[in-house]
């Protein structure tokens, strides 16, 4: 057996077994990846293909994802700087991202779906108005169903912090929104 093959069959199993790691990676957290995206671009095809640029640049760092302990928190940490890279290019671009609503159903008046997407619309305004310190944190444990401790790998910042940035912007969205819609009961806003 020459040089060449002796190499050739120790690196072709190795090759296999990257391929694989990255197949179950991809299966395992393709949706925390997605979720990460969307939480970010608000655009599910914008947060698709940030899906697949993440998975793309993990597949360059295959190598590295052998080594790493926990592979959920760095790729929810690559997904996170790929969705804001993303962000800022659309920006940039001056193109906005588009939003399709979902379909209402038949069994729900108009005014109600109406109703529902003018109190969505505010709530993402409000959201959107949030500084970047508090929605982060906010979009990803809130809206995003992430654990503190995946947003804190994911940003950087401790999970305390976390906690405390999520409180603060949901006390600010409450403020605003009281003041928008008036103070709630049991039954409602307080006529």
């Amino acid at each position: 057996m020459t040089a060449t093959a002796t190499m050739a069959s120790e690196v072709l199993p190795l090759a296999q077994e990257e391929e694989d790691r990255l197949e179950a990676a991809v299966r395992r957290h393709s949706r925390l990846v997605y979720r990460i995206a969307y939480s970010v671009l608000r655009d599910h095809r914008e947060a698709e293909e940030a899906t697949q640029d993440t998975f793309l640049r993990v597949l360059r760092y295959g190598k590295t994802l052998a080594r790493i302990d926990d592979p959920k928190a760095w790729l929810a940490r690559i997904a996170w700087r790929v969705a804001v890279e993303r962000r800022g290019k659309v920006a940039r671009m001056g193109v906005g991202l588009q939003q399709v609503d979902e379909l209402p159903s038949r069994t729900v008046g108009a005014d109600r779906v109406l109703l529902d997407q003018e109190r969505s619309a505010l709530l993402d305004r409000l959201i959107a108005a949030l500084p970047e310190q508090l929605r982060e944190p906010l979009v990803l444990s809130a809206l995003q169903e992430i654990s503190p401790r995946e947003v804190a790998a994911i940003l950087g910042i401790s999970e305390a912090a976390v906690r405390s940035r999520a409180f603060r912007a949901r006390q600010i969205l409450k403020e605003k929104l009281t003041g928008v819609i008036g103070p709630r009961t049991e039954y409602g806003p307080e006529k």
